[in-house]
Formats: structure tokens, C-alpha cells, sequence
């Protein structure tokens, strides 16, 4: 099977380019925090999010597929993408955390 051949390819460069967009959004949404442009970096967040909804959506769609009896041939870029969907899930929650930590210790400095 020629590899364009592959539905799964399609679904799994849709998969790479929006987590890879979300994590473009991640790392502005960190750089704005360092400046304490806290309600920038939130937003920024925001659109990280939905990069990444986008990105979960092609994933689910594949997956509602097999449930149905729906068969793909292998595909390794597919396992790459879900891989790098993961990964930059974990990013994207890691930051939240970070720049909520960053806030709250800025509010405590700028009150005492």
C-alpha cells in the first residue's frame, strides 16, 4: 500500500501540526508570564487549548472508527502523532500550573 494511500496519514499530520501549534502557543504563553503579562499568558493558553481540541478531534474520530469495526493498516506516523498529542497535553497542563504558580507569587510579593 503506497504510504498516501493510508487514510491515517492525513488524520495524523492534522494530529502533528495542531499539537505542534499548540505548543508554539504553550511556549508564548510561558515567555508572557516571565514578563508578568498574566492575563496575556492565560489567553495564550486558551488558544493552546483549542490547538489541542482540534488536534483531539482527528485522534477521536480514527478511534470512534475501530470501535465501529472500521480497520486501518499500520501506520508508524500515526503513533507519532498520538505520541506527540500526549506529549504536548502534558506540556500545555504542566504550564497552566506554572503560570498560576507565577501569579499567585507575584500577588504575594507586589501585597507584602
Amino acid at each position: 500500500m503506497d504510504i498516501m494511500e493510508n487514510e491515517l496519514v492525513s488524520v495524523a499530520m492534522q494530529i502533528i501540526l495542531h499539537a505542534g501549534d499548540a505548543r508554539i502557543k504553550v511556549e508564548i504563553a510561558l515567555k508572557q508570564a516571565k514578563q508578568f503579562n498574566f492575563t496575556q499568558a492565560k489567553e495564550t493558553i486558551q488558544e493552546a487549548e483549542e490547538c489541542i481540541h482540534q488536534a483531539h478531534i482527528s485522534q477521536t474520530e480514527v478511534i470512534q472508527n475501530e470501535t465501529r469495526g472500521k480497520t486501518y493498516e499500520p501506520c508508524l506516523l500515526f503513533a507519532h502523532a498520538q505520541d506527540t498529542l500526549m506529549t504536548i497535553m502534558s506540556e500545555l497542563n504542566l504550564a497552566k500550573e506554572l503560570i498560576d504558580f507565577f501569579e499567585i507569587m507575584n500577588n504575594k510579593i507586589e501585597n507584602n
